[in-house]
């Protein structure tokens, strides 16, 4: 049975990114209706309602596997430091993703910044493992989600932008002779 210190470490560590998330989420309300659902999107884009509870779902997983690695792992001084390091990076890159894509509305960048999380959530699932197995295989549906993510990202990126010019040298170079 844990004790209520220990309980209150476990509430901790989930409460912990949900912090960022909810913060995130204020900014992504207003943005849903003014911006986001202007969009062009994929076929493949889950309803609006469905990110709330899934991100709900993987902060807590995230937050519960952060507090194996450090109760398993010695805490911050021990073979966990560069896991839990790890952790804080993913978690900094996972909320700077929502005022990048809702906040400036800059879809480039979103998806340079989704493509590093996942590349960092991949990297934080294996430093966990390595501490405690069950910790690892936690960051598993947050990968999956964010590999998914990432796809959506570019596919929303891709639609959304204008095509670069397709005039060639020869046909800009013919039209100012003929001026």
């Amino acid at each position: 049975m844990q004790s209520k210190g220990e309980i209150a470490k476990i509430v901790g560590a989930v409460l912990l990114p949900q912090l960022g998330g909810f913060v995130n989420g204020k900014l992504t309300r207003t943005q849903i209706t003014e911006w986001y659902n202007h969009l062009n999107f994929p076929w493949f884009k889950p309803p609006n309602w469905l990110f709330a509870p899934v991100w709900t779902a993987l902060y807590s997983g995230m937050g519960y596997a952060s507090y194996l690695v450090w109760k398993t792992g010695g805490g911050f001084g021990g073979p966990a430091q560069l896991p839990l390091a790890l952790y804080g990076t993913q978690l900094a890159l996972n909320w700077a993703w929502t005022p990048i894509f809702f906040g400036l509305h800059q879809l480039k960048w979103s998806v340079v910044e989704i493509l590093a999380l996942t590349g960092s959530v991949a990297a934080t699932g294996v430093a966990f493992y390595r501490i405690n197995p069950l910790a690892g295989y936690l960051f598993v549906p947050y990968f999956a989600w964010c590999a998914f993510a990432s796809a959506l990202n570019y596919q929303i990126y891709s639609l959304n932008t204008p095509p670069a010019s397709t005039a060639t040298i020869e046909e800009v170079t013919d039209g100012a002779k003929s001026k």
